[in-house]
């Protein structure tokens, strides 16, 4: 805990002391060229320009010589070899050209300025600077132009004016705004002025600074340790910055159905019968759930690949008999192997020489839940095999997800609360210490169970949930937000995170539903699980000293808000699946800013208390106690109260009446929201009850939306084992049409027919083309194909034939 001798007079800015001695790297000396790079040597320090996809340029600077020969952490995507370039030499500058880019090195200064191929500045000025073993960037900050990205940080959607660590942390703190550090490091800027926008990731998985407060018209990158080796990701729109981003760093691949459901965890379920009458709770009260959560008790003393026998007897049969009411069981893996030579973990760890050592050579010990323990070396090819091998233990019980925590990594007892900075890792042949490796161990351990879990599985796709990790961490795992509170400010709190770490790749992510620390109440559990079942990663997480937050621990009413809000996220699944589709494709986010999609909007650019699920979708969450009203903003278009069907003009702010058991929530009109019908439990993605329901804006209104099935579970779907139906709709002044069509169909998804449901026609419809009228509802359910028309809510409901391809007209 800080106190004021926090802020003792005497003390001084760390971040600044040798900021002054900094220079550029110039005047110029030199270039060359070769199949990897141009290198251009300064009298101070040389730069590397590549070219490593078509709107992306990497530049590498270093004391050294050759900083062509700075190899890329392992967060990047190995690619196709560098673009070939065109350098161009004037007296005042060298143009380095590649296919849509250009880098154009000062020769004074050696500061680098990146053109698009009109000659429009992507970054205007990136003046590398250079002092006694230090490296920094100092980046151009327009004055209309705000920061995006940079991960899991606290604060507001616009990080303009702000500071940030890329530091893995350990944080048991309350999570508050001047927080700089937290479990997940992910050096990643955004860029976003009122017509561009462009990215700029800093590989270094040391320590690095992000300073956007120091100076006003400029942001500052400051590493504390290697090469300054920087990614320019161009624009020009935001969409095109993050998908070009995780097209550097990966994408995350389909993860399994059951991993979209809901989710329920506590520190800690002590017991195989608590876990039992835990999950019969869940089906006896008609609450879907599809995963539950086993924290640190249920292992042997802490240790990790194990169950304590005494409170899990028979966790064999316990796995089987969930699996059979559709639960799956997600237990903890943390990284520190409990010392004790008679685990044979431990010993096999030892013999090996698998364990992180000291850069003198003895092993490094560190204290966390089982005591002394060693640490895997995650850096080391043959340390990660080991350990993803390790998972046959889970895997031959049935379970396919695991929980990585403690992974920053997190150590007790010890000043840094992480490992030694001398540590040395292996790293494939190129050892770094843990003071420049530190932010890569979350990753690597994800990377290792994710890799073990995919061979062990045998086509069943795996889930790993983890605390820490890096640029890239996608790739491997979904990410939660740590240790937060049951406070309401950390529920707001969670909306810029979450969303920001979906523009920074980190498209599967959610907070601890309900709060982790403190108490919770039955309002702010309401108020959260409303918000939370539109979160990608949908969890119920406390600790132990709490209330027990189970959605029927604070009354009959709370309940049934929660049951509506759960079933809802379920009703949603297809809608929602189809975005996780989308986001492995493109890397676009589930959970959006309002700016990703109305980036012309001055409205959006720091708007923070309401996002967007998916493209169509706006969920405005009440995060104040006692609160009943809200202020929403609607961007241009006409929008539909999801509930009451109310029609609003876009482009204005509205006030939303929300009582206890209301979200608000605003579809756009043009939207194709699928929805399919509520079950206890997720079973595949094929969707054999679907219901597409079509949102009419009237003559001029279009719109599409392309549903994603597939079996939900195994990697058939890479195999062309999947469904993709295009639907289209447009809006005339007598009729609309809707067309359909399969891009792929090579999944059986089981259905018959295909179900419309139009909402808000502009007049009765006088006749559905190539269909016959239906008189009431009894009579199409059972029919093969028809449409029906309820006057009393004002929508048309039409049944097809199962067909590859087809179109309704409607004529009013």
């Amino acid at each position: 805990m800080q106190t004021s001798e926090s802020i003792r007079p005497d003390r001084e800015d760390e971040s600044m002391q040798g900021a002054a001695s900094l220079t550029g790297f110039g005047p110029f000396r030199s270039w060359k060229a070769d199949a990897r790079a141009v290198t251009v040597n300064g009298a101070k320090a040389s730069l590397a320009v590549m070219f490593v996809a078509e709107h992306t340029v990497r530049i590498v600077g270093t004391p050294g010589a050759d900083p062509a020969s700075t190899p890329p952490v392992s967060a990047i995507v190995p690619g196709e070899p560098p673009f070939q370039v065109d350098v161009k030499e004037t007296e005042e500058e060298l143009r380095i050209c590649g296919k849509s880019l250009t880098a154009v090195v000062r020769k004074a200064t050696m500061s680098v300025e990146v053109v698009d191929a009109s000659g429009k500045a992507v970054v205007a000025e990136l003046e590398l600077l250079q002092g006694q073993r230090k490296l920094r960037c100092r980046g151009p900050l327009n004055a209309s132009a705000r920061i995006y990205g940079l991960g899991e940080t606290t604060g507001f959607l616009n990080k303009r004016g702000e500071r940030y660590t890329m530091w893995n942390s350990d944080i048991y703190d309350p999570h508050v705004p001047d927080m700089e550090s937290l479990y997940q490091s992910i050096p990643f800027l955004i860029h976003h002025d009122a017509d561009a926008a462009y990215g700029l990731l800093v590989d270094n998985p040391g320590k690095t600074a992000f300073d956007m407060r120091a100076d006003s018209g400029a942001y500052l990158i400051d590493p504390e340790t290697g090469a300054l080796d920087l990614y320019v990701i161009a624009g020009p729109g935001l969409k095109d910055v993050v998908s070009r981003y995780t097209a550097l760093t990966g994408r995350m691949k389909l993860p399994p159905l059951w991993a979209l459901g809901y989710q329920q965890s506590r520190y800690s379920y002590m017991s195989q019968e608590e876990v039992m009458r835990l999950a019969r709770t869940f089906r006896e009260r008609n609450i879907p759930c599809d995963v539950i959560y086993l924290d640190i008790h249920y292992m042997d003393e802490y240790r990790v690949f194990t169950f304590d026998r005494q409170r899990f007897p028979e966790p064999e049969q316990m796995i089987a008999e969930l699996k059979e009411m559709g639960f799956r069981i997600v237990p903890i893996v943390d990284p520190g192997v409990k010392k004790d030579e008679q685990y044979d973990v431990y010993r096999e760890g030892i013999s090996r020489e698998l364990f992180c050592k000291k850069i003198e050579g003895t092993l490094f010990v560190g204290e966390v839940w089982p005591g002394d323990s060693a640490f895997p070396d995650f850096s080391d090819e043959r340390t990660a095999e080991w350990w993803g091998g390790l998972h046959r233990f889970y895997t031959d019980m049935g379970i396919s997800g695991i929980w990585n925590d403690m992974n920053e990594p997190s150590v007790f007892a010890c000043e840094s609360k992480t490992m030694d900075l001398d540590v040395l890792h292996r790293n494939n042949g190129n050892p770094q210490t843990h003071r420049e490796w530190h932010n890569m161990y979350g990753l690597s351990m994800s990377k290792a169970t994710y890799e073990g879990l995919e061979k062990l599985l045998e086509g069943e796709r795996p889930f790993v949930l983890t605390r820490a990790g890096y640029a890239g961490i996608q790739r491997y795992a979904a990410v939660w937000t740590g240790d937060n509170r049951s406070y309401w400010e950390h529920m707001a709190m969670f909306m810029a995170m979450g969303m920001n770490l979906g523009l920074s790749g980190v498209a599967f992510c959610g907070a601890d539903i309900g709060g982790f620390v403190h108490h919770t109440s039955g309002e702010l559990l309401a108020r959260w699980m409303q918000m939370g079942v539109f979160a990608p990663l949908s969890r119920n997480h406390c600790a132990m000293e709490p209330v027990y937050q189970e959605p029927w621990q604070f009354g009959p009413e709370i309940e049934e808000i929660c049951r509506r809000y759960i079933g809802l996220r379920y009703r949603l699944l297809p809608y929602l699946y189809t975005l996780f589709y989308e986001a492995s494709q493109t890397g676009l986010p589930i959970m959006r800013p309002l700016v990703l999609e109305y980036p012309h909007d001055e409205h959006t650019r720091n708007l923070c208390d309401q996002f967007m699920f998916g493209p169509d979708m706006i969920v405005a969450p009440i995060y104040r106690p006692s609160a009943e009203y809200r202020a929403v903003y609607l961007p241009e278009g006409i929008w539909y109260d999801y509930w009451t069907g109310e029609r609003h003009e876009g482009g204005r702010h509205i006030l939303a009446h929300a009582p206890l058991d209301t979200l608000p929530i605003y579809v756009k009109a043009g939207a194709i929201i699928p929805e399919t019908a509520l079950r206890q439990h997720t079973a595949d993605a094929g969707w054999s009850e679907l219901a597409l329901h079509v949102y009419c804006g009237g003559a001029g209104s279009s719109g599409e939306f392309r549903l994603y099935e597939d079996d939900g579970l195994t990697d058939g779907y890479g195999r062309g084992e999947y469904n993709l139906l295009n639907v289209r709709l447009e809006e005339r002044e007598q009729s609309l049409q809707l067309q359909y069509a399969y891009d792929n169909q090579g999944y059986d998804n089981g259905r018959d027919s295909l179900k419309l449901i139009f909402k808000h026609l502009p007049s009765s419809p006088a006749d559905v083309d190539g269909l016959n009228e239906i008189r009431d509802h009894g009579e199409w359910k059972h029919a093969d194909a028809g449409w029906l028309y309820d006057r009393d809510k004002g929508e048309l409901f039409v049944k097809l034939r199962q067909a590859s391809a087809g179109e309704v007209t409607v004529v009013f």
